[in-house]
């Protein structure tokens, strides 16, 4: 049974956080959500142990665990800014960011909230929206384990939780993550097209590789998307530039050099410059076409 002490507040039901909250609920716990967009809340009225708030502070009142599921470091930082400036934690508090943000950020927020004697957690997630839904995210935590094992039954209600280890590095393993579907779903197009230009069934291909080494989540849904030409947005390519970016910066900050990396943030900069961002990050298909016209 949930501690009936723990006051959860989550701020962001976008695409992602909106099925977030709903699991938690579900998982028995009460929640103030609050979403700018007042409107994007609107699934959420008559769901039982949910409140719909009008504003951060009145969501955040009495909250003794926040939840963040936003856009980017910097919306972020803003409500770290606005609690800090208004006093709306209470010492003791914890705050777990499930935004996908740049490592240093993860640590600069852990650093500032501890001066408040705020606990922080980095908790970046990955699964898509099908994975919030079925509250199967893979969720990937840094910070101290004492904190993190009292939030850890609360994440377990929207996924699989691990601590990886100390602050920030819950980002840096979303980043490693983000390294692999960004290469993978780069290699499936690539397997796409060839099995497309030369004439064989790209549906049966995926049937023959089937519990092999190709085999993968990624060749099963993104391929199938490739294939029927669906690129409505699940994971959208300019998020996945985004983390691309983020990727680099960290490796260029540790002094690592990844090339396969830089290879696949070019080609999402391509397909954000063509003015695809919005579509699913299986347009890297669409990219590798583009490339084959020239």
């Amino acid at each position: 049974m949930p501690d009936p002490k723990i006051n959860v507040a989550f701020i962001g039901t976008g695409l992602m956080g909106l099925p977030m909250v709903k699991n938690i609920s579900k998982g028995g716990y009460k929640i103030r959500a609050f979403n700018r967009t007042l409107s994007k809340m609107d699934e959420l009225k008559n769901i039982n142990n949910i409140a719909i708030c009008s504003s951060l502070d009145e969501a955040i009142t009495d909250a003794t665990v926040i939840i963040t599921s936003l856009p980017d470091d910097n919306a972020v930082e803003k409500i770290i800014n606005e609690i800090i400036n208004k006093d709306l934690l209470s010492q003791g508090s914890i705050f777990v960011d499930t935004s996908s943000t740049k490592y240093e950020s993860a640590k600069k927020f852990y650093n500032i909230l501890k001066e408040k004697k705020i606990n922080f957690i980095d908790a970046p997630i990955s699964g898509g929206p099908e994975g919030a839904k079925s509250a199967s995210l893979a969720i990937m935590a840094g910070g101290n384990n004492e904190i993190f094992d009292r939030v850890k039954d609360i994440l377990k209600t929207m996924g699989n939780p691990t601590l990886v280890g100390p602050a920030g590095s819950g980002q840096v393993a979303k980043l490693c993550n983000q390294i692999i579907v960004g290469v993978t779903i780069g290699a499936v197009a690539e397997a796409i097209i060839l099995c497309e230009k030369v004439g064989a069934n790209p549906e049966n291909f995926i049937k023959a590789v089937a519990g092999g080494f190709a085999d993968s989540k990624i060749l099963q849904n993104h391929g199938s998307r490739m294939i029927e030409k669906d690129f409505a947005p699940r994971g959208k390519s300019i998020t996945h530039l985004k983390d691309m970016n983020n990727i680099l910066k960290c490796a260029e900050d540790m002094n690592v050099n990844l090339p396969i990396s830089k290879l696949i943030q070019n080609m999402y900069q391509s397909i954000v410059d063509r003015g695809l961002g919005n579509e699913d990050h299986s347009a890297l298909y669409k990219e590798i076409l583009e490339q084959n016209k020239k």
